[in-house]
């Protein structure tokens, strides 16, 4: 009776194998998680010279990545403005937040989080120019 030739799998080579399929995953979850924040290319604002003198950074544009917390007023012909707290290397830091009367048909509730373009306008004020939720 001819006996059947079985192949012998070996486990090193599977444990190797499934090891590196694994690693693949995990670095692409990184690679797509971090070539998907928008403004990738702008500078993030530094809150603590924002705080100090805002003034100092009238008219340049900035990326921040905030948590909504209250909504502070509401002008039809200027928009919302919002308390956001901000990630710092300190801490947290609370600043305001102008979203213009364009901006309107984003839906902003407590607790989201954002990816904000602003600008400092006029008194240090931060003015939204493009959001995203993150």
């Amino acid at each position: 009776m001819a006996r059947r030739a079985s192949a012998q799998q070996n486990p090193l080579l599977l444990l190797i194998l499934f090891l590196l399929v694994i690693g693949l995953g995990i670095g692409g979850f990184f690679i797509f998680r971090k070539n998907n924040e928008p403004f990738r290319t702008i500078q993030s604002i530094d809150i603590s010279v924002y705080l100090e003198n805002a003034n100092s950074l009238r008219g340049n544009s900035y990326k921040v990545e905030a948590v909504i917390q209250n909504s502070l007023a509401w002008a039809p012909s200027k928009g919302r403005l919002f308390s956001v707290e901000v990630e710092t290397s300190t801490g947290k830091e609370m600043i305001p937040l102008l979203i213009p009367a364009e901006l309107n048909n984003v839906n902003v509730q407590k607790g989201q989080k954002f990816f904000f373009r602003i600008e400092v306008v006029q008194e240090g004020l931060l003015l939204v120019k493009e959001m995203t939720k993150a």
